[in-house]
């Protein structure tokens, strides 16, 4: 099943508010990319930042798990998203 560039950038809101929910998670992120709060807020709307937070969910299938089960977003719909959103698409190697 394919989502539209709409439903992608809602799963990469649905990503944002989540990671910022999680008191844990959330320094990682900001450890691992150099985001701040600010970053975070003028991020929201960017599709390029929403991208750049589900790539970080994607790099640990706990952490993904963990997006889906309490968000009730189907497993695979975070990979689908990110390959919508900017930079996601796969490179052609022929």
């Amino acid at each position: 099943m394919t989502i539209s560039r709409d439903h992608a950038e809602t799963i990469g809101l649905q990503a944002i508010a989540w990671l910022a929910a999680d008191e844990e998670l959330l320094p990682v992120f900001m450890g691992s990319t150099g985001a701040d709060e600010a970053t975070m807020r003028e991020g929201i709307g960017d599709p390029a930042f929403q991208a750049a937070v589900l790539d970080f969910l994607l790099m640990d299938d706990a952490w993904l798990t963990r997006f889906c089960d309490e968000t009730g977003i189907d497993y695979a719909a975070p990979m689908q998203a990110r390959a919508i959103l900017p930079g996601g698409d796969l490179p052609e190697w022929t």
